[in-house]
């Protein structure tokens, strides 16, 4: 069984990630949605426990898909799944120099690793999570950037930061 593992930290899960998670369900027999605890990200606006509540939201017609939390180095997460890939979206070619140099420490970690990059839809070219969040802290309409059904969460966690 091939299995695809996308990783992010889902901050939160944006339509442009929805679409790359969705086209790897169709090239693998399984997709591990890969929710990490990033140290690097400073000030996030969900914790773990909702970031996976979201993305389990946003995966619930896919079949094939599940969600779990990492809390280490992916490539040594990526070892519970013998053979699996990392699928990796990218917006522009900024992400594959940070893409590329990631995959080069992953394999350095993990030498069985592959990654394999998928393009963004144009339409999601311009969408991040960053700019949800901002948009979402200023009470701006989130339609058409995120699953429909995490949009009262979104807004309710922007309201209480507000606050």
């Amino acid at each position: 069984m091939k299995t695809a593992i996308c990783p992010g930290s889902f901050d939160p899960i944006t339509l442009g990630h929805l679409n790359i998670i969705e086209r790897a369900s169709h090239i693998f027999d399984r997709v591990v949605v890969c929710v990490a605890a990033n140290a690097s990200k400073t000030s996030p606006m969900f914790t773990v426990e909702e970031k996976v509540e979201m993305v389990r939201i946003a995966v619930k017609d896919l079949p094939n898909v599940s969600v779990e939390v990492n809390t280490g180095l992916l490539a040594e997460f990526a070892r519970r799944y013998e053979g699996s890939v990392l699928i990796k979206g990218l917006r522009a070619a900024s992400d594959f120099d940070y893409e590329f140099q990631m995959d080069l420490i992953n394999k350095r970690i993990n030498p069985a690793l592959e990654t394999m990059f998928l393009t963004a839809d144009q339409r999601y070219t311009f969408l991040s999570s960053s700019i949800v969040r901002e948009m979402a802290h200023y009470g701006a309409e989130l339609s058409g950037l995120v699953p429909e059904e995490i949009i009262g969460l979104i807004e309710g966690k922007a309201n209480i930061k507000r606050r």
